[in-house]
C-alpha cells in the first residue's frame, strides 16, 4: 500500500510544493506515495467560515478553534496513521522518528497557525506535537513539508541507491563525514589520499574518524 500523507491546513495550495519535483515528485507520479491537502476552513459552520477566536484569559493573537479542527481531523483520520501537529513546543524531530513514520502506512499532519491550537483538541484527537527546530515560522506548512521531505526520500524506491539513505548524518548517531569529487586538485586543495587509495577498509575508517571529529566539534550532544 502506498504511503499516504494527509495535511490539514488553511493553505492547501502550498502542497505538494517542492515535493512535486525531482525524486519525490517522480515517486508521487508513480504512485509510490500520495498526498491530500485538506482545507480546515471547509469545516467551519458559521457564515464567515471562522476558524479562530481570541485566547481565553486574554493575550495577543488568535487560537485555532477546537470544534472546527476536530471536524477536519475526523473527516480523514479514520485509520491508525500517527497524527502530528507541527509546533515549536513539540518534541524535536529526529531521523529515528522519521524512519518510524516512513515504515508506517502514512501520516496525518496538522499545520498550526495564529497563536496556537486549542489544547482540548490536541488531547481529544491524540495529536503528537513535533518541532523541526528552536525557531518560529509563520505557520506549520513549511515544517510539514520539511518533515514529509525527510520521510518521502527514504521510502522504498524513491532514492536510486538505498545506501544513500543509510550513510548520512544522524543515521548512525553521528554527523556525516566530508565528501569529495573530481577534480583531484581544486584551488590548491587536494582530495585526501586515502579516498583514492582503493583501500575500502581504510576509507571506511577515515570516514568514521572524520564523522566523529565533526560531531564532537559541532554536535557534542549527539555523543552523550
Amino acid at each position: 500500500m502506498p504511503f499516504k500523507a494527509s495535511v490539514l491546513t488553511l493553505y492547501p495550495d502550498m502542497f505538494p510544493g517542492h515535493l512535486g519535483q525531482a525524486l519525490a515528485g517522480r515517486a508521487l507520479d508513480r504512485g509510490d506515495w500520495s498526498i491530500e491537502a485538506v482545507q480546515i476552513r471547509d469545516f467551519a459552520l458559521d457564515k464567515h467560515r471562522s476558524v479562530d477566536d481570541t485566547p481565553s484569559g486574554g493575550g495577543a493573537g488568535m487560537v485555532l478553534k477546537p470544534d472546527v479542527l476536530a471536524r477536519a481531523i475526523d473527516s480523514i483520520a479514520d485509520d491508525s496513521r500517527p497524527r502530528l501537529l507541527m509546533s515549536p513546543r513539540g518534541r524535536p524531530l529526529t531521523q529515528e522518528r522519521v524512519r518510524a513514520i516512513a515504515e508506517g502506512e502514512g501520516v496525518v499532519i496538522v499545520c498550526g497557525r495564529f497563536e496556537g491550537v486549542d489544547q482540548r483538541v490536541i488531547e481529544a484527537r491524540g495529536l503528537e506535537e513535533v518541532s523541526i527546530g528552536d525557531y518560529i515560522l509563520s505557520g506549520g506548512e513549511p515544517a510539514a513539508l520539511t518533515l514529509l521531505d525527510a520521510v518521502v526520500r527514504i521510502l522504498p524506491g524513491v532514492m536510486g541507491n538505498q545506501l544513500s539513505g543509510v550513510h548520512e548524518s544522524f543515521e548512525g548517531g553521528l554527523l556525516e563525514h566530508p565528501h569529495y569529487t573530481r577534480p583531484q586538485v581544486f584551488e590548491g586543495r587536494e582530495i585526501p589520499e586515502v579516498l583514492t587509495s582503493g583501500n575500502h577498509a581504510a576509507i571506511e575508517a577515515w570516514r568514521r574518524e572524520e564523522a566523529l571529529k565533526l560531531t564532537a566539534e559541532r554536535r557534542p550532544d549527539l555523543l552523550k
